[in-house]
């Protein structure tokens, strides 16, 4: 079975009306945590992606650096791509009335989602965060991911035109992912949809019985270790994982979690642990077969469940 653990990386400045001013301490924060040296995001996660032998998949933001310049998004790609692992592109089209020459004149106000933008808008900033990429060292990306999972059939369209071959913006548990492609599209299982191969986001039955999207910083280690044995178990061809470079770190802080950093920590050792059951690896080239069949959900134990919102409720107690 295929273990993508993958990564959005991205740069916020905590809203729009002070950029320049907020970028460099958000370049710092989201991309090291609190010190180049020793910092809890980007450094942790390669360090410890590096001590259990594992290779991710990190989706890059690279709009901000049309704003803030090149050199910042080139620092990224150096960190990451020193060990080996998958650099593919991630896009939040809110960044794009805060390009200086605007890549879309005639858009003058914000669109929060990608699926808000027309088919042609779609493909300009796709080809747009593509130029950059390159230019920043990434001599070809062949897998995508939308901000927020907000895609569309048009976003399908689009990576198509661009060349791009794989995508992985399906969330199943957020309504606005692939809304107008809901009925006829499958949400849970890798597929090959318009040409591209579809590799969703894999979610999960919690204990109580709702909807829960595989993500490191919202599931216990206990729910996504039994995810993957039920994947096993079921011969599923692929369990999609996600997490973000800064969410080792507490909210609004430099400060790392040391729950997150420990569920982390664990999940990575019980990867290892299951290999060669269990491969982990990127989407360049990516060889996932699709199940010819419908496969069920997997389901999680209450206890796991329990276990995350005991969690949870700790995590609350350390911001104070």
């Amino acid at each position: 079975m295929q273990l993508v653990l993958s990564f959005d990386v991205e740069v916020w400045c905590n809203g729009w009306d002070r950029l320049d001013e907020e970028f460099p301490r958000a370049f710092e924060r989201y991309v090291y945590g609190h010190s180049r040296t020793a910092g809890g995001a980007l450094p942790l996660t390669l360090k410890i992606l590096r001590r259990h032998g594992i290779r991710a998949v990190f989706f890059v933001e690279p709009l901000f650096a049309a704003r803030f310049g090149l050199r910042y998004l080139r620092e990224i790609v150096e960190l990451i791509g020193a060990d080996g692992h998958d650099l593919q592109m991630h896009l939040h089209s809110e960044w794009a009335d805060e390009i200086r020459p605007r890549p879309l004149e005639h858009i003058p106000d914000k669109r929060q989602h990608l699926q808000y933008l027309s088919y042609e808008d779609q493909l300009t900033l796709i080809r747009t965060g593509l130029a950059l990429l390159h230019d920043a060292g990434v001599p070809r990306i062949t897998a995508f991911r939308a901000g927020s999972f907000a895609a569309n059939g048009d976003t399908l369209r689009a990576l198509a035109a661009a060349g791009i071959a794989v995508d992985s913006s399906i969330n199943a548990a957020m309504a606005i992912s692939m809304p107008d492609r809901r009925d006829s599209i499958d949400l849970y299982q890798p597929s090959r949809v318009d040409g591209l191969l579809s590799v969703p986001l894999t979610v999960f039955r919690d204990g109580l019985g709702r909807l829960r999207p595989a993500q490191v910083g919202a599931c216990s280690f206990e729910e996504l270790r039994e995810v993957i044995e039920w994947a096993l178990a079921h011969d599923w061809p692929a369990v999609s994982i996600l997490s973000h470079n800064f969410e080792m770190l507490r909210p609004d802080s430099i400060r790392i979690d040391p729950i997150v950093a420990h569920r982390f920590e664990r999940l990575c050792a019980f990867i290892a642990s299951r290999a060669p059951a269990v491969r982990t690896g990127g989407l360049a080239g990516c060889s996932i077969a699709p199940s010819a069949a419908a496969l069920a959900l997997p389901a999680v134990g209450r206890r796991a469940t329990v276990r995350r919102l005991a969690e949870q409720l700790a995590r609350r107690a350390l911001r104070r």
